[in-house]
């Protein structure tokens, strides 16, 4: 192949990932025998992670560095090495594996990749988020029929799906945002209460509302929100612990009251923690339903409405996915 391709390399341990990396130009080299050679269309923002790992604060990701950085990626094959089956040049291909994502070429093993029906960024959401949100809520969560369900941030990438595969269930779903625009938006895809912590206590709403009602709660902040979530759950309920995104530097807080066994052991209720990449083996069932139910038009994709390009856009990404103020999945396109 020959030439050359730009990627974002992690290059040192700073307080933010722009602080930390660097645009870089690497060779570009045929693929070996068992990879793909791909080049990247979009590519999915995972901003809390990308700041702890800047912050070198993911205990379960050991970093040596430098590193590439980035998860998720949609692209096209270019080419295809030695002994791979059932890829071929022009096939559309996701990527959820670290470090596929903040670069113009990947070229990694055919198994870090899924074929997609084309380079819509929807696939590249729905092939990451949505298969996150299904394995949230229906894995760990194992919501049933007609239950309760509680969700933070709901009107985000994640929020967003989680909310109406919850709505599809026939949930009765409590959706916790903030401001006007990210509550008329979760209630326009079928959110029955809309909480917005900015202008309302989410525990007292909880504990007036829905004292002990929530069958399953999915939280990906943490903080007073979860303290609201593990003091309502229904009995036999399941609190899911997607995420603290109130908690960038990935350490514990130290909080002073009673024990969590004592909010679970009378109400027969969980707490699960769901890591998505310890699923593996249970993502393709989940990828066919989430795709099957985006083709017959019962679930929809929301993008941010900021758009951004170039990998010189995926700073200002990560900083507009932390900031609070995205709704819907936000990508950047590296088409260019």
């Amino acid at each position: 192949m020959g030439g050359s391709y730009q990627a974002i390399q992690l290059q040192r341990f700073a307080e933010s990932f722009r602080a930390g990396a660097e645009i870089v130009t690497l060779p570009l080299r045929d693929p070996a025998p068992g990879e793909l050679l791909v080049r990247n269309q979009y590519c999915g923002i995972n901003g809390i992670f990308d700041t702890q790992i800047a912050r070198n604060a993911v205990d379960y990701v050991k970093i040596g560095l430098p590193t590439l950085t980035g998860v998720e990626a949609l692209g096209l094959v270019e080419a295809v090495g030695e002994g791979v089956a059932g890829f071929a040049p022009g096939d559309a291909v996701v990527t959820t594996r670290f470090p596929g994502g903040y670069r113009q070429w990947n070229i990694a093993p055919a198994t870090h990749f899924v074929k997609v029906p084309d380079v819509a960024p929807e696939w590249l959401a729905l092939a990451s988020t949505g298969v996150s949100a299904s394995m949230a809520l229906e894995h760990i969560g194992a919501v049933k029929d007609g239950e309760t369900v509680a969700i933070s941030a709901a009107a985000g990438g994640l929020g967003h799906l989680i909310v109406q595969l919850a709505v599809l269930r026939g949930c009765h779903v409590v959706a916790v945002c903030g401001g006007k625009e990210k509550g008329d938006f979760v209630r326009s895809l079928g959110a029955h209460r809309v909480i917005d912590y900015r202008s309302e206590s989410v525990a007292d709403v909880l504990d007036a509302e829905y004292a002990n009602k929530l069958d399953v709660a999915v939280d990906t902040v943490s903080g007073t929100i979860f303290d609201a979530f593990l003091k309502n759950v229904a009995p036999h309920g399941r609190v899911v612990v997607g995420g603290a995104a109130a908690d960038l530097e990935g350490k514990p807080e130290i909080v002073t009251q009673p024990r969590i066994a004592h909010s679970l052991y009378y109400k027969g209720a969980s707490v699960r923690g769901f890591m998505n990449g310890l699923l593996t083996d249970h993502w393709p069932d989940a990828r066919n339903k989430v795709f099957g139910l985006y083709e017959s038009g019962q679930l929809k994709v929301t993008f941010d409405d900021r758009k951004f390009t170039g990998l010189d856009g995926i700073y200002d990404a990560v900083e507009r996915l932390l900031s609070g103020q995205s709704m819907g999945k936000v990508i950047v396109d590296l088409r260019q």
